[in-house]
């Protein structure tokens, strides 16, 4: 396990060639720090706090887009930053967000 609470797994698969990396990570205390800060005020766009995304969550987006056929795709690059910015659009990544609802279109105060 690493410092952020990852764990990763290599498993080989039956045909003795294959290998499949699970990521597992609780990620129960991250969603619960973006709860309490969609409390918090914030005063300006400039510098806005707008997410915490848990590592497996990224691990998750960038093998859609590698099963898509966007295989050469890495992560934290300007290309995958799009990807991320959509998904922190859509109301059903919008308990990845930290910022409150009265900010963003796409959900209501009662997402959380």
């Amino acid at each position: 396990m690493d410092g952020c609470g990852l764990f990763v797994q290599a498993h080989l698969n039956s045909n003795g060639q294959d290998i499949a990396m699970e990521h597992i990570q609780n990620v129960e205390p991250i969603l619960e720090w973006n709860r309490q800060s969609r409390r918090d005020e914030q005063h300006s766009d400039w510098g806005r706090h707008v997410a915490r995304i848990p590592n497996v969550i990224y691990v998750k987006w960038l093998n859609e887009a590698h099963a898509r056929g966007n295989t050469s795709l890495r992560l934290f690059t300007p290309e995958f930053d799009l990807i991320v910015q959509k998904k922190l659009g859509d109301p059903e990544w919008a308990y990845l967000r930290t910022d409150r609802p009265k900010l963003q279109s796409g959900w209501t105060a009662g997402a959380s």
